[in-house]
């Protein structure tokens, strides 16, 4: 009572006004604006979507429709790879040859990644920087660099010996994986270094006040907290690796060839566009199946550490 007369209460916000027969009218302007938000967030996905729409879905559409049609509807192009040995050999050689780089790769990274997060700044920025040289060098003259590495009678060309080879690394096995280490490589070291650097290093430092070595405190704290990063990377270099076109063209042998090697062929020499699709599917599907495993793996791990961490 004392506040209505002295004028000292809090003043209610004005409501709606009241419609017919004394009810409020609801208030709308909050919807209105919520939904011109979303279509303006849909007009700006829209450039996006309608690029892979029209560059991606629709190939892709098109090469599943070629595997199953041509050059008559059915399975005709699948049987016949199945059947033939020559395509067990590819798709290995390509499995193995990806293993191998994303393996080289992770070795490779890991130490280079994990200096990147205890140099000063002008060092990191100098790592940084030889990390991101690759993005600014066209990849055919990095390509025909290796070439000249490789050769007989080049710098590297020593090392086919290494190897049981008389000549140079050039359009072997061995070359075409140093070549795609050479070219995936920042692909492993930016997902490591974005997971490394997010480290709390105090962790490691209670770990050693608790009575661990260097070893143990890398082992039970730093290792498992990168992992993370090791599956990204690693899972991104090995998809490149399988796809992987241009080096192994280059610095490779036909008798080397990979999967997009083959299906170059088919396409260019061979005209066989359904045979072509129909590799290009089974491509598809290992680097599907491939990458279920690979969640899974990850969410099984990520529950393991949650329940580690309630004990």
């Amino acid at each position: 009572m004392t506040d209505l007369m002295t004028g000292t209460g809090t003043p209610r916000a004005p409501g709606p006004a009241p419609g017919p027969g004394g009810r409020r009218a609801p208030a709308r302007a909050p919807r209105r604006r919520a939904l011109g938000g979303r279509s303006r967030q849909l007009l700006l996905l829209a450039p996006a979507v309608l690029m892979l729409l029209v560059f991606f879905a629709y190939p892709l559409a098109d090469i599943i429709r070629q595997a199953f049609t041509e050059p008559e509807p059915g399975l005709g192009n699948f049987s016949d790879l199945l059947s033939d040995p020559t395509t067990s050999r590819v798709v290995g050689r390509t499995l193995l040859t990806s293993l191998v780089v994303a393996v080289a790769t992770l070795v490779l990274a890991y130490p280079y990644a994990y200096l990147m997060t205890v140099s000063g700044p002008r060092t990191r920025a100098v790592l940084m920087a030889l990390v991101l040289l690759p993005f600014w060098t066209s990849l055919m003259a990095r390509n025909f660099a290796w070439i000249v590495l490789l050769q007989d009678g080049g710098p590297l060309g020593m090392l086919g010996s290494l190897f049981g080879r008389d000549g140079g690394l050039l359009g072997t096995a061995p070359g075409v994986a140093i070549g795609m280490i050479q070219v995936l490589l920042p692909y492993m070291v930016l997902p490591l270094y974005s997971v490394m650097s997010g480290i709390d290093r105090r962790l490691l430092s209670a770990a050693s006040g608790l009575g661990a070595g260097r070893f143990t405190s890398f082992r039970r704290v730093y290792l498992p907290l990168s992992m993370p990063g090791v599956i990204s990377g690693t899972t991104l270099v090995f998809v490149l690796a399988l796809g992987f076109y241009v080096t192994p063209k280059l610095l490779g042998s036909p008798k080397e060839s990979m999967v997009a090697q083959v299906i170059g062929t088919k396409v260019e020499k061979l005209l066989d566009f359904g045979g072509a699709g129909a590799f290009s599917v089974i491509l598809l599907a290992i680097t599907a199946l491939l990458l279920l495993v690979v969640a899974r793996v990850s969410r099984a791990g990520t529950a393991l550490g949650l329940s580690g961490k309630e004990r």
